[in-house]
Order: C-alpha cells, then structure tokens, then sequence
C-alpha cells in the first residue's frame, strides 16, 4: 500500500460505519427496574456468602 494511498476495504469500512444509526445518548429505565440498594465492593460479604470451606 503506497502512503497517503487507501485500499476499497478501507473506504467500504468507513462507509459502512457513517450508515449507522448514531448509538442513543442515555437509556431510560423504568422505575420497577431501577435498583433499591445499589450494590457495594464489600470482599467480607462475599467470602461469608462462600462459606468457610470453600477453596482459596
């Protein structure tokens, strides 16, 4: 490939890519979905839910 120079590949790819329809801003999510207790980086609840003879 000469510099400055792109192959039909290319330019198909960067076509394709300007047909998508553009990804939303934000998603909406309904109020029964919304969580109550959002979940925490808690390493001690976890090892407890596994149980003492669980492996290491």
């Amino acid at each position: 490939m000469l510099a400055g120079v792109a192959s039909d590949d290319v330019i198909v790819n960067i076509l394709a890519r300007r047909r998508e329809p553009p990804r939303p801003l934000t998603i909406v999510t309904p109020e029964d979905l919304a969580l109550r207790h959002p979940p925490r980086a808690d390493c001690n609840r976890y090892d407890s839910l596994r149980g003492l003879h669980a492996a290491a």
